[in-house]
Protein backbone atom coordinates (compact mmCIF):
# COMPACT_ATOMS: atom_id res chain seq x y z
CA UNK A 1 0.00 0.00 0.00
CA UNK A 2 1.50 3.63 -0.84
CA UNK A 3 1.95 5.87 1.87
CA UNK A 4 1.82 9.61 1.19
CA UNK A 5 4.88 10.13 4.43
CA UNK A 6 7.18 13.40 4.81
CA UNK A 7 9.13 13.11 1.90
CA UNK A 8 6.32 13.14 -0.37
CA UNK A 9 5.33 16.39 -0.26
CA UNK A 10 6.73 19.75 -0.19
CA UNK A 11 5.57 20.62 3.55
CA UNK A 12 7.77 23.62 4.21
CA UNK A 13 8.40 23.77 7.86
CA UNK A 14 9.72 27.65 7.97
CA UNK A 15 5.65 28.43 6.87
CA UNK A 16 3.14 30.12 9.14
CA UNK A 17 0.29 29.14 7.32
CA UNK A 18 -2.23 25.46 7.19
CA UNK A 19 -2.31 26.48 2.92
CA UNK A 20 -2.16 24.20 0.11
CA UNK A 21 -2.94 26.33 -3.23
CA UNK A 22 -4.56 24.03 -5.46
CA UNK A 23 -5.02 24.67 -9.22
CA UNK A 24 -7.93 25.66 -10.26
CA UNK A 25 -9.67 22.88 -11.26
CA UNK A 26 -12.96 22.06 -14.00
CA UNK A 27 -16.04 20.52 -12.27
CA UNK A 28 -17.54 17.50 -13.65
CA UNK A 29 -19.84 18.22 -16.56
CA UNK A 30 -20.90 15.08 -18.53
CA UNK A 31 -23.44 13.54 -16.64
CA UNK A 32 -25.46 16.45 -17.08
CA UNK A 33 -26.83 15.13 -20.34
CA UNK A 34 -28.07 11.94 -18.48
CA UNK A 35 -31.07 10.07 -17.75
CA UNK A 36 -30.82 8.71 -14.42
CA UNK A 37 -32.57 5.23 -13.08
CA UNK A 38 -31.76 3.45 -9.46
CA UNK A 39 -32.77 0.58 -8.06
CA UNK A 40 -36.19 -0.36 -6.57
CA UNK A 41 -35.00 -0.01 -3.12
CA UNK A 42 -37.33 -2.80 -2.15
CA UNK A 43 -35.64 -4.96 -4.95
CA UNK A 44 -31.97 -3.94 -5.44
CA UNK A 45 -30.11 -5.73 -8.30
CA UNK A 46 -26.85 -5.27 -10.13
CA UNK A 47 -28.25 -3.88 -13.50
CA UNK A 48 -31.06 -1.78 -14.44
CA UNK A 49 -33.07 -1.74 -17.56
CA UNK A 50 -34.38 1.41 -19.27
CA UNK A 51 -37.03 1.60 -21.89
CA UNK A 52 -37.92 4.04 -24.86
CA UNK A 53 -40.85 3.44 -26.37
CA UNK A 54 -41.00 3.28 -30.02
CA UNK A 55 -43.29 6.08 -32.01
CA UNK A 56 -46.24 4.66 -33.87
CA UNK A 57 -46.68 4.42 -37.62
CA UNK A 58 -48.74 7.73 -38.68
CA UNK A 59 -52.37 7.32 -38.60
CA UNK A 60 -53.08 9.31 -42.43
CA UNK A 61 -56.23 7.38 -43.12
CA UNK A 62 -59.89 9.08 -42.19
CA UNK A 63 -62.07 6.96 -39.82
CA UNK A 64 -65.33 5.96 -40.71
CA UNK A 65 -68.45 7.30 -38.87
CA UNK A 66 -70.06 3.71 -37.99
CA UNK A 67 -66.37 1.70 -37.43
CA UNK A 68 -64.13 1.97 -34.23
CA UNK A 69 -60.32 3.07 -34.86
CA UNK A 70 -58.46 -0.66 -34.95
CA UNK A 71 -56.05 -0.31 -31.82
CA UNK A 72 -52.00 -1.54 -32.56
CA UNK A 73 -49.66 -2.58 -29.94
CA UNK A 74 -47.19 -0.18 -28.16
CA UNK A 75 -43.60 -1.52 -28.71
CA UNK A 76 -40.42 -0.43 -26.74
CA UNK A 77 -36.78 -1.09 -27.00
CA UNK A 78 -34.40 -1.90 -23.78
CA UNK A 79 -31.11 -0.89 -22.75
CA UNK A 80 -29.45 -2.57 -19.79
CA UNK A 81 -27.06 -0.89 -17.28
CA UNK A 82 -24.82 -2.85 -14.92
CA UNK A 83 -23.63 -1.50 -11.97
CA UNK A 84 -19.71 -1.25 -11.23
CA UNK A 85 -17.81 0.05 -8.14
CA UNK A 86 -15.24 2.76 -8.77
CA UNK A 87 -12.69 4.27 -6.13
CA UNK A 88 -9.42 5.90 -5.15
CA UNK A 89 -7.78 6.83 -1.88
CA UNK A 90 -5.20 7.92 -0.52
CA UNK A 91 -3.57 7.00 2.95
CA UNK A 92 -1.45 9.23 5.53
CA UNK A 93 1.04 9.26 8.26
CA UNK A 94 0.85 10.69 11.69
CA UNK A 95 4.53 12.16 11.38
CA UNK A 96 3.39 14.00 8.26
CA UNK A 97 0.41 15.28 9.33
CA UNK A 98 2.18 15.82 13.27
CA UNK A 99 5.14 17.90 11.47
CA UNK A 100 3.38 19.62 8.26
CA UNK A 101 2.42 23.36 8.27
CA UNK A 102 -0.01 22.17 5.90
CA UNK A 103 -3.71 21.07 6.94
CA UNK A 104 -2.60 17.34 5.75
CA UNK A 105 -6.27 15.84 6.12
CA UNK A 106 -7.97 18.86 4.34
CA UNK A 107 -5.63 18.99 1.46
CA UNK A 108 -6.04 15.19 0.97
CA UNK A 109 -9.62 15.39 1.20
CA UNK A 110 -9.82 18.10 -1.89
CA UNK A 111 -7.56 15.85 -4.01
CA UNK A 112 -9.63 13.28 -3.54
CA UNK A 113 -12.67 14.97 -4.82
CA UNK A 114 -11.08 16.20 -7.31
CA UNK A 115 -10.06 13.17 -8.67
CA UNK A 116 -13.35 11.71 -8.09
CA UNK A 117 -14.81 14.15 -10.07
CA UNK A 118 -12.04 13.75 -12.68
CA UNK A 119 -12.47 10.18 -12.77
CA UNK A 120 -16.18 10.16 -13.80
CA UNK A 121 -15.73 12.54 -16.34
CA UNK A 122 -13.72 10.36 -17.59
CA UNK A 123 -15.43 7.49 -17.52
CA UNK A 124 -18.63 8.98 -18.70
CA UNK A 125 -16.83 10.83 -21.81
CA UNK A 126 -15.69 7.73 -23.10
CA UNK A 127 -18.96 6.05 -22.81
CA UNK A 128 -20.53 8.88 -25.35
CA UNK A 129 -17.30 9.00 -28.08
CA UNK A 130 -18.25 5.54 -28.73
CA UNK A 131 -21.26 6.13 -30.74
CA UNK A 132 -21.75 4.99 -33.77
CA UNK A 133 -22.97 8.55 -35.91
CA UNK A 134 -19.61 9.67 -36.97
CA UNK A 135 -18.69 12.98 -38.89
CA UNK A 136 -15.18 13.77 -40.39
CA UNK A 137 -13.29 17.16 -40.74
CA UNK A 138 -12.19 17.94 -44.27
CA UNK A 139 -11.95 14.91 -46.77
CA UNK A 140 -11.78 12.51 -44.20
CA UNK A 141 -13.99 9.19 -44.35
CA UNK A 142 -11.97 7.83 -41.32
CA UNK A 143 -9.82 8.85 -37.98
CA UNK A 144 -6.69 7.73 -40.38
CA UNK A 145 -7.24 9.80 -43.13
CA UNK A 146 -7.88 13.49 -40.51
CA UNK A 147 -5.42 15.85 -41.76
CA UNK A 148 -3.65 18.66 -40.30
CA UNK A 149 -6.09 20.93 -41.92
CA UNK A 150 -9.15 18.89 -41.29
CA UNK A 151 -10.51 21.12 -38.39
CA UNK A 152 -14.01 21.88 -36.73
CA UNK A 153 -16.34 23.87 -39.04
CA UNK A 154 -19.80 25.86 -38.70
CA UNK A 155 -21.05 24.01 -41.36
CA UNK A 156 -19.63 20.91 -39.73
CA UNK A 157 -21.61 21.25 -36.73
CA UNK A 158 -24.79 22.14 -38.97
CA UNK A 159 -24.79 19.03 -40.22
CA UNK A 160 -24.73 17.11 -37.16
CA UNK A 161 -27.39 19.33 -35.75
CA UNK A 162 -29.31 18.73 -38.42
CA UNK A 163 -28.74 14.44 -38.56
CA UNK A 164 -30.16 15.01 -35.09
CA UNK A 165 -33.05 16.67 -35.89
CA UNK A 166 -33.77 14.56 -39.05
CA UNK A 167 -33.73 11.45 -36.54
CA UNK A 168 -36.13 13.73 -34.47
CA UNK A 169 -33.30 13.33 -31.39
CA UNK A 170 -35.50 15.62 -28.82
CA UNK A 171 -34.01 18.78 -27.14
CA UNK A 172 -33.01 19.67 -23.32
CA UNK A 173 -34.24 22.93 -22.24
CA UNK A 174 -34.16 25.72 -24.07
CA UNK A 175 -34.62 23.79 -27.24
CA UNK A 176 -30.82 23.34 -28.02
CA UNK A 177 -28.75 20.31 -28.01
CA UNK A 178 -25.95 20.02 -25.40
CA UNK A 179 -22.37 19.93 -27.26
CA UNK A 180 -18.58 19.30 -25.39
CA UNK A 181 -15.62 20.95 -26.95
CA UNK A 182 -12.28 20.73 -26.75
CA UNK A 183 -10.49 24.05 -25.83
CA UNK A 184 -8.26 23.87 -28.80
CA UNK A 185 -11.42 22.96 -31.01
CA UNK A 186 -13.28 25.35 -29.52
CA UNK A 187 -10.42 27.89 -30.42
CA UNK A 188 -11.04 27.12 -34.00
CA UNK A 189 -14.47 27.12 -34.21
CA UNK A 190 -14.46 30.64 -32.77
CA UNK A 191 -11.88 31.38 -35.48
CA UNK A 192 -14.47 30.56 -38.25
CA UNK A 193 -15.44 33.50 -39.85
CA UNK A 194 -19.40 31.73 -39.97
CA UNK A 195 -19.49 31.96 -36.30
CA UNK A 196 -17.78 34.94 -34.95
CA UNK A 197 -19.66 36.97 -32.53
CA UNK A 198 -22.62 34.29 -32.81
CA UNK A 199 -21.84 32.27 -29.99
CA UNK A 200 -22.73 34.16 -26.84
CA UNK A 201 -24.80 34.00 -24.06
CA UNK A 202 -28.43 33.65 -24.63
CA UNK A 203 -31.18 34.64 -22.08
CA UNK A 204 -33.23 31.24 -22.36
CA UNK A 205 -36.83 32.31 -22.42
CA UNK A 206 -37.52 29.50 -20.17
CA UNK A 207 -35.89 31.04 -17.34
CA UNK A 208 -33.83 27.85 -17.30
CA UNK A 209 -29.86 29.05 -15.95
CA UNK A 210 -26.47 28.52 -18.10
CA UNK A 211 -24.73 25.18 -17.83
CA UNK A 212 -22.03 24.77 -15.61
CA UNK A 213 -18.64 25.16 -18.57
CA UNK A 214 -20.87 26.66 -21.45
CA UNK A 215 -19.19 29.30 -23.83
CA UNK A 216 -22.82 29.81 -25.47
CA UNK A 217 -24.90 28.21 -28.26
CA UNK A 218 -24.42 28.48 -32.08
CA UNK A 219 -26.37 26.38 -34.87
CA UNK A 220 -28.98 24.90 -31.82
CA UNK A 221 -26.12 23.01 -29.54
CA UNK A 222 -24.89 24.69 -26.69
CA UNK A 223 -21.24 24.44 -26.36
CA UNK A 224 -19.69 23.11 -22.85
CA UNK A 225 -16.02 23.36 -23.18
CA UNK A 226 -13.80 20.82 -21.40
CA UNK A 227 -10.42 19.30 -21.58
CA UNK A 228 -11.72 16.21 -20.49
CA UNK A 229 -13.27 15.13 -24.12
CA UNK A 230 -11.28 12.49 -25.99
CA UNK A 231 -7.85 13.76 -27.48
CA UNK A 232 -6.33 11.00 -29.01
CA UNK A 233 -2.82 11.79 -29.95
CA UNK A 234 -1.23 11.02 -33.60
CA UNK A 235 -4.14 8.88 -34.37
CA UNK A 236 -4.74 10.75 -37.78
CA UNK A 237 -2.53 10.94 -40.87
CA UNK A 238 0.81 11.69 -40.50
CA UNK A 239 0.30 11.35 -36.73
CA UNK A 240 -2.53 14.25 -36.64
CA UNK A 241 -3.70 14.48 -33.07
CA UNK A 242 -7.48 13.31 -33.21
CA UNK A 243 -10.43 15.44 -31.49
CA UNK A 244 -13.85 14.37 -30.69
CA UNK A 245 -16.47 16.80 -30.19
CA UNK A 246 -20.14 14.84 -29.18
CA UNK A 247 -23.44 16.66 -29.40
CA UNK A 248 -26.15 15.10 -27.64
CA UNK A 249 -29.78 15.78 -27.14
CA UNK A 250 -32.07 13.83 -24.59
CA UNK A 251 -31.57 10.45 -24.13
CA UNK A 252 -28.17 10.19 -25.27
CA UNK A 253 -26.77 8.69 -21.67
CA UNK A 254 -28.45 5.82 -19.61
CA UNK A 255 -27.18 6.23 -15.87
CA UNK A 256 -27.65 3.56 -13.03
CA UNK A 257 -27.47 3.79 -9.35
CA UNK A 258 -28.25 2.17 -5.91
CA UNK A 259 -30.63 3.11 -3.87
CA UNK A 260 -29.90 0.84 -1.00
CA UNK A 261 -28.78 2.17 2.27
CA UNK A 262 -25.38 4.16 1.79
CA UNK A 263 -25.50 4.57 -1.74
CA UNK A 264 -26.47 7.03 -4.09
CA UNK A 265 -26.86 9.22 -7.33
CA UNK A 266 -23.27 11.09 -6.64
CA UNK A 267 -20.24 9.41 -5.27
CA UNK A 268 -18.78 9.95 -1.70
CA UNK A 269 -15.65 10.74 0.33
CA UNK A 270 -15.17 7.72 2.77
CA UNK A 271 -12.81 8.26 5.55
CA UNK A 272 -11.58 4.78 6.51
CA UNK A 273 -11.15 3.58 9.85
CA UNK A 274 -8.14 3.70 11.54
CA UNK A 275 -6.42 -0.52 11.64
CA UNK A 276 -2.92 -0.37 12.13
CA UNK A 277 -1.27 -0.87 15.80
CA UNK A 278 -0.25 2.23 16.85
CA UNK A 279 -3.55 4.25 14.83
CA UNK A 280 -0.42 6.00 12.52
CA UNK A 281 -2.31 5.62 9.34
CA UNK A 282 -5.15 7.37 8.17
CA UNK A 283 -7.19 6.67 4.34
CA UNK A 284 -9.77 8.90 2.61
CA UNK A 285 -10.90 7.81 -0.32
CA UNK A 286 -13.96 8.17 -2.78
CA UNK A 287 -16.72 4.97 -3.20
CA UNK A 288 -19.30 4.97 -6.50
CA UNK A 289 -21.15 2.29 -7.76
CA UNK A 290 -22.61 3.30 -10.75
CA UNK A 291 -23.29 2.26 -14.41
CA UNK A 292 -23.20 4.26 -17.45
CA UNK A 293 -24.87 3.27 -21.20
CA UNK A 294 -25.66 4.85 -24.02
CA UNK A 295 -29.01 5.23 -24.22
CA UNK A 296 -30.52 5.77 -27.70
CA UNK A 297 -27.82 6.44 -30.04
CA UNK A 298 -30.02 8.54 -32.69
CA UNK A 299 -29.73 11.12 -30.31
CA UNK A 300 -25.75 11.30 -30.22
CA UNK A 301 -23.49 13.18 -32.90
CA UNK A 302 -19.34 12.41 -32.70
CA UNK A 303 -17.37 14.71 -34.88
CA UNK A 304 -13.82 13.85 -35.55
CA UNK A 305 -11.74 16.79 -36.31
CA UNK A 306 -7.48 17.83 -36.11
CA UNK A 307 -7.03 21.55 -34.65
CA UNK A 308 -4.92 24.41 -35.63
CA UNK A 309 -3.14 24.40 -32.27
CA UNK A 310 -2.80 20.74 -31.43
CA UNK A 311 0.73 19.27 -31.17
CA UNK A 312 0.62 17.45 -33.86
Amino acid sequence: MAMTQLSSVASDTTAFEQLAYFALRSQPMFEMVADVKSTNQSHPGSAIQFNIYNDLAQATTALTETSDVTAVAMGDSTVTVTLLEYGNAVTTTAKLRGTSFLNVDADAANIIGYNMGNSIDKIVQAVLVGGSSVLYGGDATNTGELAVADEITASLIRKGVAQLRGDSAPTFSGGTYVGFIHPDVSFDLRADTAVTDVIQYQIRQDGSGIRNGSIGTFGGVDFIETPRIDLVANAGASNVDQYNTVICGKQALAKAHSRGAGFGSDPGVVFGPVTDSLRRFQTVGWYHLVGYSRFREASLQRIETSSSIGAN
